[in-house]
């Protein structure tokens, strides 16, 4: 074998172990990555339900009710909007302490067959003044919110999310 060839197959091995290192990354990577979604996002191009994802938006106003699930832990149930449309969400567990109707929260979970999600996890804004950049922009991308006219308004003015568009319509 010549020189040429060697270092031809050298370089050929060591662009297929590469190769190989970069698929098997954005394999591992492709399980963990969770996207974002808005409510309008979800009802215009659902999800596979067997994919985790996050939605966000604000809670809307009067649809939060608590209660204790069979298994003597806290639950709830709320919905997210975004002003245009709304997703029923469930949720098992102790709801985090700045969680009210109204205010920005990302939800971690699952799209069901039914068109409602449940969340395995809720998140809300820290502090009066922070908005989770995706929440943000789903509001500006709504056309509730132009950043240049201040801070959002309070979701009770805006709220106008149709209830029977509540999840997927099963035609």
């Amino acid at each position: 074998m010549t020189r040429k060839k060697r270092r031809l197959m050298v370089l050929l091995l060591a662009g297929l172990g590469l190769g190989t290192a970069t698929a098997l990354t954005l394999t591992a990577f492709q399980d963990n990555i969770v996207f974002f979604f808005s409510p309008s996002d979800v009802l215009a191009n659902p999800p596979a339900s067997d994919r985790a994802i996050r939605l966000g938006g604000l809670v809307e106003a009067g649809s939060v009710e608590r209660r204790t699930g069979s298994d003597g832990r806290p639950a709830a149930t709320f919905r997210v909007t975004d002003g245009a449309n709304a997703i029923p969400v469930t949720y098992s567990g102790v709801l985090p302490d700045l969680f009210r109707e109204g205010q920005g929260v990302v939800t971690l979970g699952r799209l069901l067959p039914d068109g409602s999600f449940r969340a395995t996890e809720v998140l809300a804004r820290h502090d009066e003044t922070y908005m989770p950049p995706e929440v943000a922009d789903a509001l500006r991308r709504a056309g509730h919110w132009n950043p240049a006219e201040g801070p959002p308004p309070p979701a009770e003015t805006w709220n106008t999310a149709p209830r029977q568009r509540e999840g997927r319509s099963g035609g």
